[in-house]
């Protein structure tokens, strides 16, 4: 195993025996007699793991721990030291020490403890490598743009997202409410559990009650079996209620008592069921204004607001239009088998200019229109 490793020892004599035993084992080692070098070479970078001794000139081993952290944190730090105690140990453990060894030690027992920690270290370097390779090729990344507003609602995102709390998606029609909450739900511990989707807007009102909550058989005319509501349906995964503002202001209240409660009781049932489900809401209105007409609720609007994720309109963003044209021609492209490969410098000019009141639908809606016109492979809207 491979690795670079700085070694810190003033004891000249102890320092060359211990450079060429770790550089018999593959490794490449660079050493410092004081700590104060030692931190100064770290701060160069290249370094897998340190070696330091406790007892050094100037700034003792155990002093330069958090410094040498400092330098580089992702760097881990084995201690040796010839006057080991219990107390000696633990602070050095405490102020982040990988491992604290006492002299004279087992060069076979330090080789385990290196390769261990050069293991951890190759390992936190491939998670690091996953992460990133997430985030350019996972669900987010279906989120198209580089615009800082953009990068900041992906951030949000990513970060709510493993968090099992409620999200309030607030943004104009078309900009991405829907792929949004797709985006929470399949970065979440529930992206393999049922994802329920409801439309506030297109329910009646008198509708509303029975197709959130359920009933029971016989609680009302008609009702000849019991039907389980979609909170129900939900169970274990993730509901969206989109257009979140349309909800009618009689059933809110019941809404509130159901998030705040982890239960919900069917129409004309008697037991209270407990629910496991992860409450995402989604609105194209402004539901500060809402509540200050009275028409939704205060209460309701706070919890259902614990985090927020605002959808930035594409008119603030117009430095991602170049990218997401571009996406939607390949989408056009594999969906519709168009011969339409790009947009000419005039046609993007033309798509920066406007103001897209429409958002993102809007601008697909448009090269649609204009890649099923198009007479050449490239061809402006």
């Amino acid at each position: 195993m491979s690795g670079h490793i700085l070694l810190i020892e003033d004891d000249t004599a102890f320092q060359s025996m211990l450079r060429e035993a770790l550089e018999q084992r593959g490794y490449r080692v660079t050493t410092a007699g004081r700590a104060e070098d030692g931190i100064a070479l770290l701060r160069g970078g290249g370094f897998d793991l340190v070696l330091s001794d406790v007892m050094l000139p100037g700034m003792s081993g155990v002093e330069a721990i958090p410094h040498l952290r400092s330098a580089a944190p992702g760097t881990d730090i084995i201690v040796m030291t010839a006057y080991s105690t219990r107390e000696l140990a633990l602070e050095a453990v405490k102020l982040g020490a990988y491992d604290v060894f006492s002299k004279p030690f087992s060069l076979k027992e330090m080789d385990i403890v290196i390769r261990r920690a050069m293991e951890k270290r190759g390992l936190q370097a491939e998670i690091a490598a996953l992460r990133d390779s997430l985030r350019r090729d996972g669900p987010a990344s279906r989120i198209i743009g580089e615009s800082r507003a953009i990068m900041e609602v992906k951030a949000l995102i990513e970060k709510v997202a493993p968090l099992d709390t409620t999200v309030l998606i607030m943004g104009e029609s078309g900009t991405g409410k829907e792929l949004a909450s797709d985006t929470i739900r399949a970065l979440s511990p529930r992206a393999a559990a049922p994802f329920v989707k409801v439309n506030c807007a297109a329910i009646p009102e008198h509708l509303f009650e029975n197709e959130l909550f359920g009933h029971e058989k016989g609680a009302f005319t008609g009702a000849a079996t019991a039907q389980p509501g979609k909170f129900e349906l939900a169970q274990g995964g993730t509901l969206m209620l989109d257009e979140i503002g349309d909800m009618p202001l009689a059933i809110q209240p019941k809404l509130l008592r159901v998030v705040e409660q982890k239960q919900v009781e069917r129409l004309g049932g008697r037991r209270p069921v407990t629910l496991d489900v992860r409450l995402i809401a989604a609105t194209n209105q402004n539901l500060a204004d809402r509540v200050r007409e009275k028409a939704f609720r205060e209460d309701l609007y706070y919890r259902l607001g614990v985090a927020v994720v605002h959808l930035p309109p594409l008119r603030s963003r117009k430095e991602d239009i170049p990218l997401l044209a571009q996406h939607v021609v390949r989408r056009l492209q594999g969906t519709l088998g168009l011969p339409v490969h790009g947009l000419t410098p005039a046609a993007v000019a033309a798509l920066c200019a406007y103001d897209w009141p429409g958002n993102v639908r809007q601008l697909a809606n448009v090269i649609e229109r204009a890649a099923i016109a198009a007479e050449g492979p490239i061809d402006a809207p």
